[in-house]
């Protein structure tokens, strides 16, 4: 499971992003004050991603930022300050990425998927029942067997993976096929859908949840 530093003063805030981010399957660690984490940094550095706010008490993102860059750990700023000489000092400083508040939370589970997959240094299996899905190679075998996806519906199916036991709008799931906003047929998404249940025997896995969309169904036992 990949452990995030979630280092922002606003309690309500950081509630928020550490309850999103258990929900996705990751272990958040919060911190509400810059020094207090710095001093903590000097004694425990095995974290994969940081969520850092620039103004913080005690020290500044900014400092943060070169004293997590030293153990390795990357960085993405949340922050409110959106003017445009902060995120380029942001930037060219060395965070892999700059998101401005009021953000929304698919968003920056995408934008973190990202960073984590860049600095991602082993080759992880997903399993599913009897069901095993290779990212980096593109794979997916149901009880020893290759099955052959498509390459939207291989996609489609580690969308529902990365946000499982969540509920995603068909206008969320196109988003983040396609990368943009789409505004073709929605329908695409139920096609797709049924072609992944009927070739990996997943009606009791990818549930429809009417009038909305759909959610993958997995418990703890297969992540």
């Amino acid at each position: 499971m990949k452990r995030i530093l979630v280092i922002e003063d606003e309690i309500a805030i950081n509630d928020l992003i550490c309850m999103n981010l258990e929900i996705a399957g990751y272990e958040p660690i919060p911190f509400l004050d810059g020094a207090i984490f710095s001093a903590h940094l000097k004694e425990q550095d095995d974290y994969d991603l940081a969520l850092l706010d620039i103004m913080l008490p005690g020290k500044d993102g900014f400092v943060l930022l070169e004293e997590l860059k030293q153990h390795q750990i990357p960085v993405i700023y949340l922050t409110a300050k959106g003017d445009l000489p902060s995120k380029v000092k942001g930037l060219r400083s060395g965070a892999e990425d700059y998101i401005v508040k009021p953000f929304e939370m698919l968003e920056l589970l995408v934008r973190m998927d990202n960073v984590l997959k860049r600095f991602s240094k082993e080759e992880e299996e997903i399993r599913i029942k009897d069901v095993v899905i290779n990212e980096k190679k593109r794979t997916v075998h149901k009880a020893g067997t290759e099955v052959l996806m498509q390459p939207m519906e291989f996609d489609c199916l580690l969308a529902f993976w990365k946000y499982r036991n969540r509920v995603m709008t068909r206008e969320q799931i196109l988003n983040l096929l396609w990368g943009v906003d789409f505004n073709g047929e929605s329908r695409t998404v139920d096609v797709h859908v049924g072609n992944i249940r009927k070739k990996l025997d997943f009606a009791d896995v990818i549930i429809t949840v009417p009038r909305v969309g759909y959610r993958m169904e997995v418990s703890n036992e297969y992540d």
